[in-house]
């Protein structure tokens, strides 16, 4: 037997390395696949809450600076996720609207 590890050490070595390298892999990508699921998610209520407070200002016909301000964050975070359409532009007709001051 010690023969035989001797003759094929080298084989033994790499099968090792490629089955972790397989395991790390997997690992990985179950990670980014649950990361994807997560900006999704994240992704998902940042719409949801940017059209509820979008919609509620439209209707309302104006807005303060600081809504504004509150809104414009939303926006950003969505946008930057990769988030447009529709939230963009319930953004754009929240910016048209005529700012109040307190």
């Amino acid at each position: 037997m010690l023969e035989f590890i001797v003759k094929y050490w080298l084989e033994f070595f790499f099968s090792g390395v490629l089955a972790l390298l397989g395991a790390g892999y997997r690992k990985f990508n179950l990670k980014l696949k649950e990361q994807g699921k997560m900006k999704e998610g994240i992704l998902a209520i940042l719409h949801d809450r940017l059209y509820q407070v979008c919609r509620f200002y439209i209707h309302q016909g104006w807005i303060d600076v600081e809504s504004m301000k509150n809104v414009e964050y939303l926006y950003d975070s969505y946008h930057d996720l990769g988030g447009n359409g529709t939230g963009t532009e319930l953004y754009n007709r929240v910016n048209s609207l005529p700012i109040k001051e307190d």
